[in-house]
This record gives C-alpha cells, sequence and structure tokens, in this order.
C-alpha cells in the first residue's frame, strides 16, 4: 500500500494499545495513528476495579491514566464506540463496527496492532443472565456492580472462583461488611500456589468470616422475577442475591485466527520477541498475546497488566524503527486478602516438577521485620530450586504488611538465572523496621542450599 503518511491501526485501546500507540506517536510524528476501542474508556487500572467496588477508590476517574481527549490532543485518532470486527490482509484493511452511527466500514493499514486484550471464561448454567451476577473485567463492570450494591442493598454475596479476581472481589465484600461464601471447583485456592501455601490463604480468608468451599463446581443460578436468589452446587444451593464471577479469562483471539495469524498456548496470539505476529507487518501485545517464558524456554499465556505495557512499549518502539526485545517472564504476580500478603514467581514445586526439572524444595516461617520490633508480623516463603544445579526456579510468599512485595528480589534473582548460593549473598538492605537480619527469603535459600 502506498501513501504519503505511513498508517498505523491499534486495535484496542487500554494498556498493551495505548502504550503502543503513544510510543509510535511521540517517536514518529510523521506516522498517522488511528485506535480503535469498542468501549467508552481507555488506559485504565483493571487491577484496581477490586478497590472500586469495596470503595476503596473512591472516585472512578483516579483509576483513569489518561482520558481519550488527551489521546487525542496528543495526536491519536481514537475512535470510541468502534469495534474491530475483521482483518482483511490481503487488502490491509480492518473492517469496523460503529456503534454510535450503526454502521459498518473499512479503513486501511500499512502496519496492525492487536491489542484486543482478554474476556472472563464465562459459565454455560442455568440462570446466568439473571440480574445480580457480574463479571469484573472492565470499568464498566465495576460501576456497575458499584450501582448494584449501592441501590439493592444485598444481603448475602456469592463469589464463584477463588483466583486472583475471586479474592480480591470477596475482599471488597468483606470490607463492605457484606458476608460472603466464595466457591471455587478446584481443591484450592489460587492453583498458581502449592497446596501447602494455598492452605495460608485459606486460613485467611475463613478467619475473616468468608464461607469457603473448595471443590465445589456451579451448577446453575436460581432465580426469581429474573434476580438471582441462589447459586446451586452439588452439595446444595447457596443463597445470594449478588454474585461475582471470577473463574480466570481467555484471550480475544478470533480476529487474529480468523485471519490466519498463528495462535499458542491457549489460544493466545504467538508472538516472538519484537512482538511480532506470524503476518508480517502485525504486531500484538497484552492479554490476547503470549510471553516467551525465561524458565520453561517456551511461549506461555499468562496475562497480567505489567506485561502488557512492556508489550506494548515494545510494539511502539519497533513501529517507530527503534527495535527492542522483549526478553520474557517468570511468571510474577502479587495479591492480598485483607492483611494477608499473596506473591510467587517462576515455577511452582508442581510446575517445575511437570515441567521435567528435579526439584528440591525448602520453607521457613519467619517475621516481616525484627522480630522484637513492633508491628513485626508473620510470613511463610517457599523456594524452589533444581536439586542438580542448585538453581532458583521459584518462590512463593504469604504473611502479613511487608510480606508480599519480597517477591521482587526472588524474580530479579529468577531473571539474572541465579543459583541458591548466588542468591544467599546478595547484599541486602536491614535494619529492624524493614526486615530481620538475615532476610526470610534467603532464610529460606540457606535452609534449601544445605539439601542440594
Amino acid at each position: 500500500m502506498s501513501r504519503q503518511r505511513e498508517r498505523i491501526i491499534i486495535v484496542g485501546g487500554d494498556a498493551a494499545g495505548m502504550s503502543a500507540a503513544s510510543q509510535v506517536r511521540r517517536l514518529r510524528p510523521d506516522a498517522e495513528v488511528v485506535a480503535f476501542e469498542r468501549t467508552t474508556h481507555t488506559s485504565y487500572a483493571l487491577c484496581g476495579l477490586p478497590y472500586l467496588v469495596a470503595g476503596l477508590v473512591d472516585d472512578p476517574g483516579k483509576l483513569v491514566a489518561r482520558t481519550p481527549d488527551a489521546h487525542r490532543r496528543a495526536g491519536i485518532d481514537l475512535r470510541l464506540r468502534s469495534e474491530v470486527i475483521g482483518i482483511d490482509l490481503d487488502r490491509r484493511e480492518v473492517i469496523v463496527w460503529d456503534a454510535e452511527a450503526r454502521r459498518e466500514y473499512r479503513e486501511p493499514f500499512d502496519r496492525l496492532v492487536l491489542a484486543t486484550g482478554a474476556r472472563p471464561r464465562t459459565l454455560a448454567v442455568p440462570g446466568r443472565e439473571a440480574a445480580g451476577i457480574f463479571t469484573l473485567h472492565s470499568l464498566d463492570d465495576a460501576l456497575a456492580l458499584a450501582a448494584w450494591l449501592q441501590n439493592e442493598r444485598p444481603r448475602q454475596a456469592v463469589v464463584v472462583g477463588a483466583g486472583y479476581v475471586g479474592i480480591e472481589v470477596a475482599e471488597a465484600f468483606v470490607t463492605r461488611g457484606l458476608p460472603t461464601t466464595v466457591l471455587e471447583a478446584a481443591p484450592q485456592v489460587l492453583t498458581l500456589l502449592d497446596p501447602d501455601m494455598a492452605e495460608l490463604v485459606e486460613r485467611a480468608m475463613r478467619d475473616a468470616g468468608i464461607d469457603l468451599r473448595t471443590s465445589t463446581p456451579v451448577e446453575g443460578f436460581q432465580t426469581r422475577g429474573g434476580r438471582v436468589v441462589a447459586v446451586d452446587t452439588p452439595h446444595g444451593s447457596v443463597p445470594a442475591d449478588v454474585v461475582v464471577i471470577g473463574i480466570g479469562v481467555e484471550p480475544n483471539s478470533e480476529l487474529a485466527g480468523q485471519a490466519g495469524i498463528e495462535l499458542g498456548d491457549r489460544n493466545a496470539i504467538h508472538v516472538d520477541e519484537r512482538c511480532r505476529t506470524s503476518v508480517p507487518g502485525v504486531w500484538a501485545a497484552g492479554d490476547c498475546a503470549d510471553a516467551y517464558h525465561r524458565l520453561l524456554g517456551r511461549s506461555v499465556y499468562f496475562p497480567l497488566g505489567t506485561t502488557a505495557n512492556k508489550q506494548g512499549r515494545i510494539c511502539g518502539l519497533d513501529l517507530a524503527g527503534r527495535p527492542a526485545r522483549f526478553p520474557g517472564i517468570v511468571g510474577t504476580a502479587i495479591t492480598r486478602f485483607g492483611e494477608t500478603e499473596i506473591a510467587r514467581t517462576g515455577l511452582s514445586e508442581r510446575e517445575a516438577r511437570a515441567a521435567g526439572f528435579e526439584v528440591a524444595v525448602g520453607s521457613v516461617r519467619s517475621t516481616t521485620r525484627s522480630g522484637y520490633f513492633p508491628g513485626a508480623t508473620w510470613m511463610t516463603v517457599k523456594i524452589v530450586a533444581d536439586a542438580g544445579s542448585g538453581k532458583l526456579l521459584g518462590a512463593q510468599i504469604v504473611g502479613g504488611a511487608g510480606a508480599g512485595k519480597r517477591i521482587d528480589t526472588v524474580a530479579t534473582a529468577l531473571t539474572a538465572g541465579m543459583t541458591l548460593e548466588e542468591f544467599i549473598y546478595l547484599d541486602l538492605a536491614y535494619a529492624p523496621p524493614f526486615s530481620p537480619v538475615w532476610d526470610p527469603v534467603v532464610v529460606a535459600a540457606r535452609k534449601l542450599a544445605r539439601e542440594v
């Protein structure tokens, strides 16, 4: 396609898409940048939604990093309520549905970025469409849920799923004083943790008054007058007048697949280290795409906001003629339930064994500060290493305030390919208000080093 100005089209207006658009706009003022977003919101903090529901964030605007008008002032042709419904690679055009004008039209592109994100997994069970049943994956979702809580004054909540979103929503309901039941089909909460670490989280949830039921799948929803009144399980029904379903996400990759672009793990769009797809001139980033896992040595689907922002930046730099390389992830994540912080990085014991490693494991219970210092609280650290080489493979942390962000130290060590012995002698900061003289993550590594 020949034109005076190169036209770059971005599909998706949140973290990855607008990060790419902003980079191109800044570095390539000569390029025409057009972005399509099917909703009315751009560049907002998806991870902040549970805290908006809880009332800890008092203004939805605080979650917005950059408004549509701000993007337009920066020179991006941003079109809201405009959904790309098809990609014609032969003609180098996208097919767009304009919901405002209720019309379909085509837009040409020279280069294309797919940042279509992910969508919540759904439950195909009776009663699913009843009023009072929500997911939490967009700002509109959060505003609708908050309005229901405000206007309907529910008396009993059920959260379906005990992954990160499920646990954060359960915390939000507890914060609002709403009796809450959490139903999880798996035998444990947070399946990215090993069972012994997940048990610590389960204990914290039950201590906070949560009715937590694991190994309890949902079979349907009872309704009355079109509204949810109970959740059916194999072990009986659970009364509920508000339900949030948080059973994970799946990539919005259908556009790419229909266009013949290669898909990878869990049908995410497969990209290389420069976030290029299998089709020349087409990039992908964020929750619709996979990412290289440095420990597994292959691409995986591990959607996180941090990865979306980084991949979007890589796309933007590449499109601007400044090729950059995304070196991959090690699977770092963190959340909390009340005062209990929960973090993991690398491979769990279960994941490491499944990947074929000869696994050695060490764990320790310690305190977040020197034990004698006011405010010291408990934390448990589990370290996973390769038994033959002593190479670090992963860690999990569950503990009180100040425990969770220690996972970043381990994530850095994993990225550097450190062994246990190298990790033990890191020059970490120490003062009684912050940690014991031997930080708990190092104590766990020392304990494990004696066994490998």
